[in-house]
């Protein structure tokens, strides 16, 4: 192998090249051959000459992997060595390679090694590490993903927050979630609104909830939002603070639930 993926046709594991194990399915080649050539495209790849190659070699691979027939005939001549490839592995000895650490963390979180994935990512981190460039959009906003649902799992709400916040930036660039994005927002509401509480202070979690309303979600989320920042500082005897935040929501939602509570909290007759 020269770099990368490059290697001779007569010596080449297809797939090693597609990035996928031997028991992979029809589709699972499909998605590969997608990413991989996404990757490789000249306007998002850094290998400059060896792209082209890389792109021969993995156009070689689909075109056998991608038959039954000749993927048939390929694993009965794929040589002995070959067949003991492990990907997993192959990634956890490029330690000072950022893209595969970077695949490891999302192979990981794929296949129930949960535990070293956020080890990984948190050892990584400490030296400025991040995931984004490292994986395709698609990978990396389903990577960020599921190790936010870990962070949160753990008990580690600032990154999950973090995560989840940088995936809503993300999806309002360009969607891939989709329907899904709901699940984010919901996600976020339960982090601040509950989870956070008594286990973060409370300038924490306003300092949140105020970068969520900075974020300009739907007029009924900020709104929502704002109430809450409102029943921080009402609790803490800061009316004035909490009338501004409390009007502002009122003025993005009419009908804001949870109101004539926090107004009587507050010694207000009317906040509109």
């Amino acid at each position: 192998m020269a770099t990368g993926h490059v290697m001779t046709t007569l010596h080449a594991d297809y797939y090693e090249i597609l990035a996928i194990d031997r028991s992979s399915s029809s589709e699972d080649v499909k998605r590969a051959f997608r990413r991989r050539a996404k990757e490789l495209h000249p306007d998002v790849s850094a290998s400059g000459g060896d792209s082209v190659e890389q792109m021969r070699m993995l156009l070689k691979a689909y075109e056998v992997l991608g038959n039954p027939l000749r993927r048939e005939e390929y694993d009965r001549t794929l040589p002995r060595r070959l067949d003991k490839f492990d990907y997993r592995e192959f990634l956890k000895s490029r330690r000072n390679d950022p893209e595969s650490q970077s695949r490891l963390i999302f192979f990981d979180l794929l296949h129930k090694h949960e535990d070293d994935a956020v080890a990984l990512y948190d050892f990584l981190s400490t030296d400025g590490f991040t995931l984004e460039g490292k994986l395709n959009r698609e990978d990396f906003m389903d990577c960020a993903f599921l190790l936010a649902e870990e962070y949160e799992t753990r008990g580690d709400y600032l990154k999950s927050f973090d995560l989840f916040t940088t995936l809503v930036t993300y999806e309002r660039e360009k969607p891939y979630f989709r329907h899904f994005f709901a699940e984010i927002i919901e996600r976020l509401k339960s982090l601040t609104v509950t989870k956070m509480r008594g286990n973060l202070s409370d300038r924490q979690v306003v300092a949140c909830l105020e970068q969520l309303v900075a974020m300009n979600l739907s007029r009924k989320d900020s709104a929502f939002f704002l109430r809450k920042i409102a029943e921080y500082y009402s609790r803490n005897d800061d009316h004035e603070r909490a009338e501004y935040y409390l009007r502002r929501g009122l003025e993005l939602d009419g009908s804001l639930p949870g109101v004539r509570k926090l107004k009587q909290r507050m010694g207000l007759a009317d906040c509109q």
